[in-house]
Order: structure tokens, then sequence, then C-alpha cells
């Protein structure tokens, strides 16, 4: 079986570039106002993801070639899940299309496979006999703003890390 690999603007991140650490977070235009009388409110007008990979190898990335001046897309290897009761799920942005959705069913208390089909948004798993949770997992397909990856080199190795923005 072979692996996915992260890859930013078409260029894969090979693994003689290291083996990839990987987050993404939430950013977001979003404050907790206080009322008068002390309560919270939030207040929330948008949200976006963002992230960094960095990693060690052999040899650098090959992302400086890159046009950083508008948006790449980002095939990201980072999981990303929803886990409910029910047996469809709306997932919150694009998978992969190189890598479909997949699901698994809480049994007692192991996760097992279980099938799913990915649909305009909907990722659907197929109901498993004693589960009580179910979770649809995918990798995100973004469209990111970056700059030139930040490198470093020493000991017979290349260190680097990129930080981005979702578009």
């Amino acid at each position: 079986m072979t692996h996915p690999r992260i890859t930013l603007g078409g260029v894969p991140i090979v693994l003689h570039a290291g083996a990839p650490t990987e987050s993404i977070e939430p950013i977001g235009g979003a404050t907790v106002l206080r009322m008068s009388d002390g309560a919270a409110l939030k207040q929330q007008h948008w949200e976006r993801l963002a992230g960094s990979i960095s990693a060690e190898g052999w040899m650098p990335p090959g992302l400086s070639g890159l046009d950083y001046s508008g948006p790449l897309e980002l095939r990201s290897t980072q999981v990303l899940n929803l886990v409910g009761p029910g047996l469809v799920f709306e997932l919150p942005g694009t998978p992969r299309p190189d890598v479909a959705p997949w699901g698994h069913a809480m049994v007692g208390d192991q996760w097992v496979r279980t099938a799913c089909t990915y649909a305009a948004g909907v990722a659907t798993l197929t109901a498993v006999a004693g589960a009580t949770l179910y979770q649809a997992c995918w990798m995100p397909l973004l469209s990111v703003f970056a700059s030139r990856p930040a490198q470093s080199q020493g000991g017979g190795g290349h260190g680097w890390s990129i930080s981005w923005e979702e578009a």
C-alpha cells in the first residue's frame, strides 16, 4: 500500500526531505464579549484553518520554485474526523481527491472499519451491528497562502518548515 504524500503546489514532499510533522489549527474572527451582568457572549464572523509542516531530512523539500504570490493547493495528510451516533456526516471541508474518506464504528471499546461513501460534501457510513458511535475520517484538500520555507543545514541534514493559512 502506498501512503499519500503531502503536496504543496503540485510538489510532493518526498521521504528524503524528512518525515513531516504537520499541524492544523482553526483561526477566525471570533471574540468573547462580556455583557453588563458579566455573562459571556461569543461573536464569530468567520473561521478558517492555519498550520505548519516541518521536517529534517537528507535533502531540502524542493518548494523554493513555487509561486507564493497566490494561493497554492495543499494536499494534507493530517487526518480530520467527526464522531457521532449517526451514519451521515457533513464534512466541513473538501477531502483529497486521491484519498477517499473512510469510516469507523465503535463496537464495545474498539473502533472497527466500516464502509464509507462520499458525495457532495456528505460522508455516509454503513451501519455495524452493536455500534454505539461512528467516525468519518478524511485528509483535507486546501487552498492556502504560504511563504517560502525556512531552511537550515547542519550535521549532514536539511531542516525546513513552512507555515500556511487557508485562502
